[in-house]
């Protein structure tokens, strides 16, 4: 509820349409929503297509919890009745209506679920009928018009630094179930793009003392950012390493027209 408040104030079965192009990419990080811990589950396939013109209804299923953990987050004991809620709602508003769910909010003891419709006519009547079943727990509801989805893009969407860390989580769990030792050091591969060759030179000249080794640099692209670099560095990848590393490459990269284009590393057992 408070993500609804703070993005647009206070406020109180059509023909479904083709939907773009959509592959669904679930992923989980940590926020803070109003100096308070928040989790944020969201489905970062729909950044490719967002906005959707004829989804610009947003919609929000607010959830009490009855037992959350001190820091306002879901407590082991009550996270599969949660989980069965969501699901719930999430097949009840689907197969009925014509909309998407994007992601959800748990924060200060509530669950907070978005939905975009294209016709959010008697909604509410079938969030009645699932909850009913639960009577034990609280809930709000609320509508707005989002025609930019701005709590998509701009809320529950990961920023530059946070969707970085989840990129290389997945890395690193690819080498985990590989039975790679993150704490080994090994030479890392690192790449990056820029737009212009003087962008990449003065990259170049920002980065020096840390470490790296240019392994190549190319250009001659056709595309946007056509001057190519290939770092490497020898150093762990652990979380915290690695997370420390890529971020600055993106920060400094950004800062001279550029983009971290990701990292790879052999295996060290």
């Amino acid at each position: 509820m408070g993500l609804f408040k703070n993005l647009f104030g206070s406020s109180s079965k059509s023909e479904i349409q083709k939907l773009p192009t959509h592959k669904e990419d679930w992923d989980t990080y940590f926020t803070n929503v109003d100096h308070k811990l928040g989790s944020i589950l969201i489905d970062l396939g729909f950044k490719s297509i967002a906005p959707i013109k004829d989804k610009a209804s947003l919609i929000w299923i607010s959830i009490q919890m009855n037992n959350p953990r001190e820091d306002g987050l879901s407590s082991a004991e009550e996270s599969d009745k949660l989980y069965e809620i969501e699901d719930n709602l999430v097949n009840a508003l689907t197969k009925k209506f014509d909309c998407v769910y994007p992601g959800r909010l748990t924060s200060n003891g509530h669950r907070d679920l978005y939905f975009y419709f294209s016709d959010s006519l008697l909604f509410d009547k079938t969030i009645s009928e699932v909850m009913v079943a639960y009577p034990n727990y609280q809930y709000d509801f609320g509508i707005k018009e989002d025609t930019n989805w701005t709590a998509y893009l701009n809320f529950l969407y990961p920023l530059p630094n946070q969707y970085q860390t989840m990129l290389n989580r997945k890395v690193l769990e690819s080498l985990r179930k590989s039975g790679d030792n993150h704490d080994l050091p090994r030479k890392v591969d690192h790449y990056l793009y820029f737009k212009a060759l003087s962008d990449r030179v003065a990259f170049i000249k920002q980065i020096e003392g840390l470490g790296f080794t240019i392994e190549n640099e190319g250009e001659g692209s056709q595309f946007e950012y056509s001057y190519s670099l290939h770092l490497t560095k020898i150093e762990p990848v652990d979380y915290d390493t690695i997370n420390e590393t890529t971020i600055k490459l993106a920060e400094e990269a950004r800062n001279f027209h550029g983009y971290y284009d990701g990292w790879g590393c052999p295996i060290e057992k």
